[in-house]
């Protein structure tokens, strides 16, 4: 398995120092033109075997990056480009997807980074290509074939010429890398991370929290409850450019979500093992286990969990209480007045890590939720309960 060169604290520290002097956004004045082709290429139908979806499909601007349409599956998974078929895990945000480290291990020895919930793509570069041949994503045959979709269209051809040489379309290997460098180089552009949302400007003195966001905030960094075990990148408070995912690799008891298996095709006797299912992980205690999503942009971007299993982010929140309490509501999915239902993949469960900090209240969820309102980007935040 890769190892991290830069560990993740150091490079977060890294990445602060660079957003604050405006380097960390240096395309905008060094491959400005290359983000745009970039952008081209990441709203272009053309890139998939019918000519019907791009990577704006399942990563819609308009609902901050993630999967917006319903899919016949309530949005829980993401729709191929045959029109039929569907996956087995939810499309996550690639809003401040910038911000997550190359997979690897960090200063304290654990797994974490990479992209896709497995990390199966050690950084961007890897997670821009890997759609394309994806058979239930975009489905083309093999990377010759998306470098022969960009080369049908002139402008495309053209800008990959201007900035990777003439000759670029002679080897195929690297075409298709120039190809994803220009998509993630429109995945680096401000609009992606302009962390602008209520509570970065409450921290720039710039907006003052509602009583509710307030209370949240302090509910969210308390040591009395858990949410900072693994939705902080930095252990101390109020942070500027917070990741609000230490980017680690856990298994939380989540139960299958029985419709999209019904309606996949894998049925019942599927079992998704998670990072196990990393081709560089072989070792069978990492089963189970996903990567911390970022909480940023959290409120628009349901339905929740790596399977879309949550439709509401209350539920999300009051999941946890199942660790905690042994009553019949702590053990009730209030989504469907059922019991939350059997882990996947029970034999990894981090119950150490899951069952420690106080439970929380019916008061203490709304507040939290408030606060999570308030890590969405200003210009989602009309979004909303939506």
């Amino acid at each position: 398995m890769s190892v991290l060169s830069d560990h993740i604290f150091p490079r977060f520290t890294i990445l602060r120092l660079l957003a604050l002097s405006g380097v960390l956004f240096a395309s905008s004045a060094i491959a400005n033109e290359l983000a745009q082709l970039g952008e081209a290429l990441f709203f272009d139908t053309n890139l998939s075997a019918n000519r019907t979806q791009a990577c704006a499909s399942c990563h819609d601007p308009a609902a901050a990056f993630s999967d917006s349409r319903d899919n016949g599956i309530s949005g829980a998974v993401s729709l191929g480009d045959d029109g039929e078929s569907l996956g087995d895990r939810n499309a996550p945000t690639i809003t401040y997807a910038m911000l997550i480290p190359v997979f690897g291990r960090d200063t304290h020895g654990e797994i974490a980074g990479g992209t896709f919930h497995d990390g199966r793509a050690a950084s961007m570069l890897e997670q821009a290509g890997q759609p394309f041949t994806n058979p239930i994503e975009m489905a083309l045959s093999d990377k010759g074939a998306v470098v022969k979709r960009v080369h049908e269209n002139p402008a495309h051809a053209d800008a990959l010429k201007q900035h990777f040489g003439e000759t670029i379309f002679d080897d195929t290997v690297k075409a298709f890398a120039a190809i994803t460098e220009s998509i993630v180089a429109f995945e680096q552009m401000p609009q992606f991370a302009p962390f602008d949302s209520k509570y970065d400007r409450y921290l720039r003195g710039e907006y003052k929290l509602s009583k509710q966001e307030e209370v949240g905030r302090k509910l969210f960094f308390s040591q009395l409850f858990n949410c900072h075990s693994c939705h902080l990148i930095d252990t101390r408070e109020d942070q500027e450019y917070e990741a609000f995912s230490n980017h680690r690799y856990h298994n939380i008891g989540l139960p299958v979500n029985a419709a999209v298996r019904q309606e996949n095709g894998l049925g019942s006797a599927h079992v998704d093992q998670g990072l196990l299912e990393n081709p560089d992980i072989d070792d069978p205690l990492q089963a189970g286990k996903f990567r911390v999503p970022t909480l940023r942009n959290v409120a628009v971007t349901g339905p929740y969990m790596h399977n879309g299993i949550f439709r509401d982010l209350r539920t999300v929140v009051l999941y946890y209480n199942k660790f905690t309490l042994s009553n019949a509501e702590s053990q009730t999915n209030p989504e469907t007045g059922q019991p939350w239902g059997e882990s996947e993949v029970p034999d990894t469960v981090n119950l150490d890590l899951l069952s420690q900090g106080q439970p929380i209240s019916a008061l203490q969820v709304g507040a939290i939720v408030e606060f999570l309102n308030a890590l969405t980007d200003q210009r989602y935040e009309g979004l909303i309960d939506q």
